[in-house]
């Protein structure tokens, strides 16, 4: 089976997230906020948060709050 092509907001399992580089990560959050991304190391949990105080989830492959 052949891996899925990475897509902006497209949702992934915590398996996946723990696979994924940054790189990988910060293609599916979508041009405008891919700025804020910190990195693997700061979003354990799958989420991080914007300069506007909304968290983007990538388990949800959109912000938190939706």
């Amino acid at each position: 089976m052949e891996p899925r092509k990475l897509t902006v907001g497209q949702p992934i399992t915590p398996e996946q997230f723990d696979e994924l580089t940054d790189e990988q990560l910060a293609r599916l959050v979508p041009r405008e906020y891919r700025e804020f991304f910190p990195g693997k190391d700061f979003c354990a949990d799958g989420f991080f948060y914007l300069h506007d105080g909304t968290a983007w989830s990538f388990f949800k492959g959109s912000f938190l709050d939706e």
